[in-house]
């Protein structure tokens, strides 16, 4: 297939990859055109902007930053898209700001799916994504061949917004996991543990997750490289704050952590991976 891809950071690029190895022809568009064309090697044709992007595709599909963006794009393609085009946004947005998006697509005759996803570069080097989807079933079938690729667990939600919704609330249980972990290896390396001994005596039992078993070693090493920028994740807490507020859904334990990732950011680690709010704990244990 013919697919337009806009949006080629640290998941977007493995993510192409993927695509062209199994056989599609991908043209990429990325706003800095140095990240674009480092997948030139990989086959990837490199357009001049969003529009040239999708000319000709029979798939686009759009990972960018936020909300505005996404719809910003959206404005740059509508004209441009072919008739039969399906677009799929793969980013974390506002689940209103995807039915916006399916509502200025739908009037030009473009289906649309939201399709965030969750599992960070390694997933999107392997292709093990958790892809959640919200769009009509007819078009959910439609981009499973090429959704296959990029994930492992991919589930229909139901309508647009759907997908962004579940994201939202995946990002609940990353983030409070995550903080969790935090302390349990604080205190682990306080109390006098080898807090990699430590590690591996609970990651395989009622306190393993995710979080504990793949960010704890990098915790413990204080290996802060990302997977997923400390700045992204507060989007999306951001997002899952209004989210509460609209559904008027109390979400204390969200709170603190969420609080936790702007003094990470205060402290200057926005760039960092997730695992760095280890720092945040560390420099409040320092003063006690």
């Amino acid at each position: 297939m013919q697919i337009g891809w806009i949006g080629t950071g640290i998941m977007g690029a493995p993510m192409v990859r993927r695509l062209l190895r199994a056989g599609h022809q991908v043209t990429v568009f990325n706003r800095t055109r140095a990240k674009a064309q480092a997948l030139e090697g990989d086959g990837a044709v490199v357009a001049e902007s969003p529009a040239r992007a999708v000319s000709g595709a029979h798939a686009v599909f759009t990972m960018v930053t936020d909300t505005p963006d996404v719809e910003t794009i959206v404005e740059q393609i509508a004209t441009a898209l072919p008739p039969a085009c399906l677009v799929v946004d793969m980013s974390t947005i506002a689940p209103a700001g995807a039915r916006r998006i399916a509502e200025r697509l739908g009037a030009c005759g473009i289906k649309f799916l939201d399709a965030p996803v969750s599992g960070g570069e390694p997933g999107a080097i392997e292709g093990t994504l958790t892809i959640m989807v919200g769009g009509d079933s007819a078009e959910f079938e439609r981009a499973l061949p090429l959704l296959s690729h990029l994930g492992k667990r991919i589930t229909h939600m139901g309508p647009v917004g759907h997908g962004q919704m579940t994201k939202l609330v995946n990002q609940i249980a990353v983030a409070v996991n995550l903080e969790a972990t935090v302390e349990a290896l604080l205190l682990a390396t306080r109390g006098g543990l080898d807090p990699a001994r430590a590690l591996e005596a609970i990651g395989a039992g009622a306190a393993a997750s995710w979080q504990l078993n793949n960010l704890g070693p990098k915790i413990i090493a204080k290996d802060y490289r990302p997977g997923f920028f400390i700045k992204l994740l507060r989007k999306d807490l951001r997002l899952v704050s209004e989210a509460a507020r609209e559904t008027g859904t109390p979400l204390p334990a969200l709170s603190l952590v969420s609080a936790l990732f702007d003094a990470a950011s205060a402290q200057g680690h926005d760039l960092d991976g997730t695992q760095a709010l280890a720092q945040v704990l560390r420099a409040m244990a320092a003063l006690v």
